[in-house]
């Protein structure tokens, strides 16, 4: 997941050089819209909500359209009939994908990721045939001094905290998520993001060949419209992720 998680970062900062900020915008919104219809409009009473609210925030959506996907999604206003898909293969080298698809057209999402990983070099698999491979988790990334960021991360109830690079990833159980944010932030801690996740349950470290090859599938399939996000098993040194980066 490491790998996977700073490239996330790379690219945040990069902005619209890898995925237009409307576009961006408009996964983000529609989240927001399918978690209020899941589990109703009050963040206060519907943690997936509160998350994608988080998100969609942290990422600048005007507040005026979160609040207009809250209200599409708890049936105040009319909206899209957005169905959640998982799909499950294989990138070059064996490395595990598993892709969340928010759509209104099933058959649409399924043409553009399966053709995605065919011309890239992977294989669609049959359901199951992966998603073993992981488990929900709450994920941050925070920056700070080690001794701080274990004693207000695991005091708080996150299971594990762990290095990378210059940052910290701390592991919680999907539900403590945002308990332990706002532990670390009233800690003085910087959060640089924070998300439920899928993280892997083992890793496959990957070479620079292999790891160009792998994050060029990845960024094309989030670069579906359908496509919300791209869980992999991959791991990527901080020198490999430095070549690619550049």
């Amino acid at each position: 997941m490491s790998g996977h998680s700073k490239w996330a970062t790379i690219k945040h900062k990069k902005g619209a050089k890898d995925i237009r900020r409307g576009q961006l915008f408009a996964k983000l919104i529609r989240a927001v819209e399918v978690a209020a219809r899941q589990g109703g409009g009050d963040p206060a009473g519907n943690a997936a909500l509160a998350q994608a609210v988080e998100k969609a925030k942290a990422s600048s959506v005007p507040n005026d359209n979160i609040d207009r996907a809250i209200r599409r999604g708890s049936g105040e206003a009319g909206g899209a009939d957005y169905e959640e898909i998982w799909y499950e293969g294989y990138a070059p080298g064996g490395v595990a994908l598993y892709v969340q698809v928010l759509t209104d057209n099933r058959n649409r999402a399924a043409s553009a990721v399966r053709s995605t990983f065919s011309r890239l070099g992977g294989s669609l698999g049959e359901p199951g045939s992966v998603a073993y491979l992981f488990e929900s988790k709450g994920y941050l990334l925070v920056a700070g001094d080690e001794d701080q960021v274990m004693l207000a991360a695991l005091d708080a109830g996150a299971e594990d905290v762990r290095p990378s690079g210059d940052q910290w990833e701390v592991i919680t159980a999907p539900a403590e998520l945002s308990r332990v944010r706002r532990a670390l932030e009233e800690g003085g801690l910087p959060v640089e993001s924070a998300e439920a996740t899928y993280l892997p349950v083992t890793l496959l470290p990957l070479g620079e060949e292999a790891a160009r090859k792998v994050l060029r599938l990845v960024d094309l399939l989030e670069e579906l419209d359908d496509v919300q996000t791209v869980y992999g098993n991959f791991d990527i040194s901080d020198e490999v992720m430095a070549a690619v980066a550049g």
